[in-house]
Parts: C-alpha cells; sequence; structure tokens
C-alpha cells in the first residue's frame, strides 16, 4: 500500500481512512494510465461525431438521446470493462494484496476502494463527452422541435440529464462486474477471455434469453416489463425509453418498469461487489 498508510505504525487508522487512501491511490492509477485517456478520446469522438452527423446539435435533447442510445449501448460496457477487468489483478500481480497480512485492510475496503476510484475515472469519461454535446444542443439547436418515428412532444435538456444519468448508472454497473472479473483470475489473458465471456452475455445472452423465454411462453407478456431487469442492457434501454423517450410524449404503451430496472442495477453492483470481496477474501 502507500507510504501514506504507515505514518503511524502503531497506530490503527480508521476504516474511512483506509478507504479514502485506496480511492487515491486508484485515481491516481487512472490520471497516470494512458489507455484510458485513449478510451476517453475514442468514446468522445463517437458520441461528438454521431452528434455532429445526424445534426442531433440542431435537431434537439431527445432526437439525439435516441441517435446516441444504441452507440452506447455496445460502447459503455466495452469501456467499463477496459476500465475495471485488471483492477484487482494488478494489485494481486503486484504482490499488494499480501497486506491483508500484514495491514489490518479488509478484502471489503480493497474492492470498495477500488471501485469507487475507477468509478469516479469512467463516470468522468461518460459524462464529460455527453455533457460537451448538450451543451452544443443548448447553443446551437433550433427553436422547433424535431420530429421523429416514436416522439413528437417537447423536447427539454432535463430529459437529456436523465438520459446523461442512466448511462452513467449503466456504466458504473458493468464496471462492478468487471472488478469482479478482475478478484477471480489469476492471469491477464484469462481476465480478458472472461470479460469477453461477460461481454458477450450482457450485451446478447440476456437478451436472447429473454426472446427465448417469451417465445416459449415461460415469460409472460405482463411480465416482460419486470423480466428486463435481469440484463443490465435491457434495463438501461429500459429505463431510456420509460423515463426519457415515452415520458416525453405523454402517450404509448409502457416498456420497462423503471423500480424493477434500478432494483436490477443494484443488484447486479452489490452482487458482482459482493463477489469481488470474497475473491480479494480467498
Amino acid at each position: 500500500m502507500s507510504a501514506e498508510t504507515e505514518r503511524e505504525p502503531n497506530a490503527t487508522p480508521a476504516t474511512g481512512y483506509r478507504l479514502a487512501t485506496i480511492v487515491r491511490r486508484e485515481l491516481r492509477t487512472v490520471i497516470r494510465t494512458r489507455t484510458f485517456y485513449l478510451l476517453a478520446a475514442a468514446l468522445a469522438a463517437v458520441v461528438l461525431g454521431i452528434t455532429w452527423i445526424g445534426d442531433g446539435y440542431t435537431a434537439g435533447y431527445l432526437p439525439t438521446a435516441v441517435d446516441l442510445l444504441t452507440p452506447l449501448e455496445l460502447l459503455v460496457p466495452i469501456v467499463a470493462v477496459a476500465f475495471g477487468y485488471r483492477a484487482i489483478l494488478a494489485d494481486e500481480q503486484r504482490g499488494e494484496l499480501d497486506v491483508l497480512e500484514t495491514y489490518p485492510v479488509s478484502p471489503r475496503e480493497i474492492v470498495l476502494g477500488v471501485y469507487a476510484g475507477r468509478a469516479v475515472g469512467l463516470a468522468a469519461t461518460i459524462a464529460i463527452p455527453l455533457a460537451l454535446v448538450a451543451a452544443a444542443i443548448a447553443v446551437t439547436g433550433d427553436d422547433a422541435v424535431a420530429i421523429y418515428a416514436t416522439h413528437t412532444g417537447a423536447d427539454s435538456p432535463v430529459l437529456f440529464a436523465r438520459f446523461l444519468v442512466l448511462t452513467v448508472l449503466f456504466g458504473l454497473v458493468v464496471l462492478a462486474v468487471a472488478v469482479a472479473i478482475s478478484s477471480l483470475v489469476s492471469g491477464t489473458r484469462s481476465a480478458l477471455g472472461l470479460s469477453v465471456v461477460a461481454l458477450v452475455a450482457l450485451l446478447i445472452g440476456f437478451d436472447l434469453a429473454l426472446v427465448y423465454g417469451l417465445a416459449e411462453g415461460v415469460i409472460g407478456d405482463a411480465d416482460l416489463l419486470y423480466s428486463l431487469a435481469v440484463s443490465p442492457l435491457s434495463a438501461y434501454r429500459g429505463l431510456v425509453l420509460e423515463t426519457t423517450v415515452i415520458v416525453a410524449s405523454g402517450t404509448g404503451p409502457r416498456v420497462a418498469s423503471p423500480l424493477a430496472s434500478l432494483v436490477g442495477f443494484a443488484v447486479w453492483s452489490v452482487g458482482s461487489l459482493a463477489v469481488a470481496i470474497w475473491g480479494v477474501g480467498r
């Protein structure tokens, strides 16, 4: 651990101090890692490029959110996994997890500190490009509200802010899964392999399972709104459509249960971090 944690060898630092030390260390790691800057630049380029090519900066907030939804469904999980798939593994490879045997730092503190530090970097990576898009729309947007296939209602920066927050939350859920993966593997290759499997499951597998369950009658039409919460991707998509797009028009059938989707986010996050804590403590 950092030398900051060893100022008073005869004293036991408080939990909050230990957590803050780990968070600061992770923030320094994020700041010093060029790969994260490349990921942030690539994500920003895609978001701003789609907005520019699709004339979203003049069309309005909601048309832009609709344009960005599908690309972000793919890109956010990839970026989140890249931020977290070696978070715990790197500590183990450097021997820093040996501190558990000689210093009063619990697996819970290590996992929560690592996750919190990486989460700050990931949140900034996702939020800054979307904030720039919102600023561009505010400056250059037309007064007339754009009409598109699923919405003809009022446009609002508040709705785009919801889209931004939900996108960040989606990224943080996937980051928790990536941190769990990093605690279970013993090498970089296995981390990459398991990360690819997790991405395929998150991006394709759970959605296919829901479609299969609906086709076979395992999931009823009335249950589908709540079953979407099983998949983080479906939960994210449903939350955006339900709380940002459909709510603006005031009409149309429900596509998801916001409460169930948020509960699904919480279960995935807490469950993944619990797995990570168990993995570190093995």
